[in-house]
């Protein structure tokens, strides 16, 4: 197959991209990329992306920014950060992707275990990975020509224990090779609408 993996340079993107590429054609894509430069958070950055990519038979997102800290003091514009990054920049993938997608093509975001286990300063993200669950299962009824789209929930990844480990108090870890598990699952699988939750 033929994957556009946004995000492929996180720790999460570069396991999956070791899972997938010795069986698949890999479009590393992301802020930073040399290659598939992109803004998720941008309509004519996401366009210009696929128009460069061509037809793909499958769509994988790792990417999206969040905004954590406490409520009290969190400001309409500090929660916007989730809603506008990880949230629509993942469902504008979706959306503008599915036009660039081969008939029975895959799309497969990513969510996060505190859509379902709330953290303290986490409700951006807990908002925001809650939403683009529901988005995915409405989206799956709605998708044609075959297509699918998933999305992956993660627990606390084992290789951010020591930068994030504070905030998710008696939580177990994955490593990135075992979350990309699912993603594998979901690019290469049947299903559609489904929260793949690896915890």
């Amino acid at each position: 197959m033929k994957i556009l993996l946004v995000g492929a340079s996180g720790t999460l993107g570069r396991a999956i991209a070791q899972r997938l590429a010795p069986r698949h054609q890999i479009l590393a894509a992301g802020r930073s990329s040399a290659d598939y430069p992109v803004d998720i958070t941008d309509d004519a950055s996401v366009e210009a992306l696929f128009a460069r990519t061509g037809k793909l038979d499958a769509i994988v997102s790792a990417a999206g920014v969040l905004h954590f800290g406490p409520l009290p003091e969190m400001r309409p514009e500090q929660f916007a950060i989730g809603l506008n990054d990880k949230l629509l920049g993942q469902v504008r993938l979706a959306l503008l992707g599915q036009h660039h997608l081969n008939d029975g093509g895959s799309i497969t975001l990513t969510s996060g275990i505190v859509a379902d286990e709330p953290i303290r300063a986490g409700a951006n993200a807990s908002a925001v990975n809650r939403a683009l669950e529901g988005f995915v299962q409405g989206a799956a009824c709605e998708l044609q020509r075959g297509l699918r789209i998933n999305v992956v929930s993660p627990t606390l990844l084992t290789e951010s224990l020591e930068a994030y480990g504070d905030f998710f108090p008696g939580f177990g870890t994955v490593t990135a090779a075992q979350a990309a598990l699912a993603y594998q699952r979901s690019v290469e699988g049947v299903q559609s609408g489904r929260v793949y939750k690896v915890w």
